[in-house]
């Protein structure tokens, strides 16, 4: 098994190599691949010594998987070339999320739809990630009907140059900035561009992307996506309004049986899911769970995951682990 990791330099390439070696990943071969300006660039894996490789020597090499992290315009233009040579594409950029004839993937949910012929795959947004694993079994006992999201999201969703920015402002430093704005002891309630409707991108994707991975367009959903200033891990407040009633043990039930879910909820002891707890796993934790009282049919949940692992990363190698397991490539 030859396998490339296309963006090996930046943060979330580091985590999928990181989780390819913790989780065993039938890597024969290994191709680290990134930009001009990284190549030659010399990275360990498992205790060995690798050399950083180039896009066109990476395709002519002919992997049979590649795991892309390496941004929407070089996905858009490199994973085809690399399709086109026989490779199979796991892609963990946005620009192929919404490509009506590319499936959008969560395995706890529908990695049952890829196939042989399915030569790009789309990995969705790190928030809705999360929101969906946390949501789709309920969905499927208890018909969703709207979810209301607020996110709290750390640095590390935008990459090394936000990690820096809020490092240096907590150390009084000057240096290169991320955002328009300071983010330490600070919120900015924008992530992504802004759209015509005064949405951002990032809104935009946890509408439309729940719908496509959960198959059901029926789902109302809207988002506010808020940058904190936090290292590993996302948060989520979460309202969702049901089709079917239920008792709230139902719902703790469901929860515990849904795959990659772990239940933190245990208030009288002040236990419940923060950042700090999801950083380095790679579990959906879910806690706060509660009726709306306002609302019939109606609960709020609070979801916390690492989004450079379930995220990104380990989504991204567990897509990968699907195909061999089920002789896909």
């Amino acid at each position: 098994m030859k396998v490339a990791v296309v963006g090996a330099t930046g943060l979330v390439g580091g985590e999928m190599l990181k989780v390819l070696a913790e989780r065993n990943f039938p890597v024969d071969e290994l191709l680290l691949v990134a930009s001009e300006k990284s190549v030659g660039q010399k990275m360990n894996f498992k205790g060995k010594e690798y050399t950083v490789i180039g896009m066109e020597e990476a395709i002519a090499l002919k992997p049979e998987i590649a795991i892309f992290s390496a941004g929407g315009s070089v996905s858009k233009e490199m994973a085809p070339k690399f399709a086109a040579a026989g490779t199979t594409v796991v892609d963990n950029s946005s620009a192929w999320r919404m490509d009506p004839t590319k499936k959008l993937v969560v395995p706890e949910i529908n990695a049952n739809e890829l196939t042989p012929e399915d030569k790009i795959i789309a990995n969705p947004n790190c928030s809705t990630i999360q929101m969906v694993v946390a949501l789709n079994h309920l969905h499927k006992n208890l018909k969703a009907k709207r979810i209301v999201v607020s996110t709290y999201q750390s640095v590390t969703g935008t990459g090394k140059k936000a990690v820096d920015q809020l490092m240096n402002e907590r150390a009084g430093k000057e240096g290169e900035k991320a955002y328009a704005y300071p983010i330490d002891l600070n919120v900015i309630p924008h992530i992504d561009v802004f759209e015509a409707n005064g949405y951002t991108k990032e809104e935009m994707k946890m509408v439309n992307e729940t719908k496509k991975i959960m198959g059901d367009d029926s789902i109302r959903v809207t988002a506010t996506t808020v940058r904190i200033p936090v290292m590993g891990g996302h948060s989520e407040s979460v309202n969702v309004e049901f089709e079917n009633d239920f008792t709230l043990d139902e719902v703790y039930q469901l929860l515990q049986e849904t795959p990659g879910v772990v239940v933190v909820d245990d208030v009288a002891n002040l236990k419940y899911p923060m950042p700090m707890d999801a950083h380095g796993k790679d579990e959906v934790l879910v806690g706060r769970i509660r009726r709306d009282e306002t609302q019939d049919r109606t609960i709020n949940m609070w979801i916390v995951a690492d989004n450079l692992r379930k995220g990104a990363a380990t989504n991204a190698v567990q897509i990968a682990e699907y195909l061999v397991e089920n002789k896909l490539v």
